[in-house]
């Protein structure tokens, strides 16, 4: 078990104590959760009074929002911060490099140093595997593929031939890279399926959630940009382009080849038609459907996204529709009832 002082994580971390550094840490844990020999954080004031109640020895926190009272590590970003403690006290299991026996790794492939290629791992011919690459047990590479050094791809994962990803890209439990795009022309009453040639890439520091399919291009590419964070179960369709640094949340769609910029941030469950443009640094409410472009910087809500400020003008309205709805049949009454009486 590892055991740290509340000073000697102040020096790892490049924080300063309030209380008492001698304070022995043994574990982490949430606010609500933790007892002694935990330490926890508090980083939005909306659980600033959870600190009345917690059983933590200490509490990770900035110097603004300390309270007095409680043995606390003060730090710039405590959000931060937490995640370096976490890598102390429960520290990632690495797994063992190199091709486990019961691996498939095709005599034309490159497999890299360090890798680990864990049981029942497909390399298909002429896939590329970067140096310290984890394939966890069940993963899938296509032929071709490019499999970026530091990458890791867990159980399930699977880039189909040609795909790239790049360095230290995360693709978690069942998620698909290079699926077929949803592709098919239509002879009277058949759908006939157009061929998908492209292959998909994503570039260095990306993650795709567990369950979350992109889809290979028609032809060219379908790319999701550096340091990117898709959530599970997402769909990206065939050739859309989605900029560096970007947040998607969990059960959003994103039709055929549209363009979404950098930085953008998505909400849970947002749907986005094809062939339209999202601009940089945009913000998208969660559930909104996305049907025409929008401006870089631009805050979006609804169905269909307006401006978000106008969205909750709107819905403000709408839980008033009935009694609205009431009110303008009794005044059209009683307006029918005037004109009846003046024409007498």
């Amino acid at each position: 078990m590892t055991e740290k002082t509340l000073d000697e994580l102040a020096s790892l971390l490049g924080g300063r104590v309030a209380g008492n550094g001698a304070e022995v840490i043994r574990s982490v844990a949430a606010i609500d959760d933790a007892g002694p020999g935990d330490i926890t954080f508090v980083s939005d004031k909306k659980y600033a009074r959870l600190l009345k109640t917690t059983r933590a020895s200490a509490v990770i926190t900035r110097a603004k929002d300390a309270p007095e009272g409680l043995n606390l590590l003060l730090v710039e970003d405590p959000v931060e911060a937490f995640s370096r403690v976490l890598d102390i006290f429960r520290p990632a299991i690495a797994p063992p490099p190199g091709i486990d026996q019961r691996a498939f790794v095709h005599p034309k492939a490159r497999v890299g140093k360090g890798a680990s290629i864990q049981p029942f791992v497909y390399v298909g011919e002429g896939a590329d595997i970067g140096d310290n690459a984890v394939l966890y047990p069940g993963a899938y590479v296509g032929a071709d593929a490019t499999i970026g050094e530091g990458a890791v791809l867990y159980s399930g994962a699977t880039v189909r031939e040609g795909c790239v990803i790049g360095k230290r890209v995360v693709l978690h439990c069942n998620a698909v890279v290079g699926s077929d795009g949803f592709g098919y022309s239509k002879e009277g009453a058949i759908y006939k399926k157009i061929p998908q040639r492209g292959i998909v890439r994503i570039g260095d520091d990306a993650e795709i959630g567990a369950c979350s399919t992109i889809d290979r291009a028609t032809v060219g590419e379908t790319v999701v940009g550096r340091g990117t964070k898709i959530d599970n179960l997402v769909q990206v369709a065939h050739n859309v382009k989605i900029g560096e640094d970007a947040v998607i949340a969990a059960q959003t769609g994103i039709a055929g080849s549209t363009r979404i910029g950098s930085r953008v941030q998505f909400g849970g469950q947002v749907g986005v038609t094809g062939h339209i443009d999202v601009g940089a640094d945009v913000m998208v409410g969660a559930k909104s459907g996305v049907i025409n472009d929008v401006a870089p910087r631009g805050i979006v809500s609804g169905i269909p996204a307006i401006n978000h400020s106008d969205w909750l003008k709107a819905e403000a309205v709408f839980g008033k529709l009935p009694e609205l709805k009431k009110k303008l049949g009794e005044l059209e009454k009683r307006l029918s009832e005037l004109e009846e009486k003046s024409k007498g």
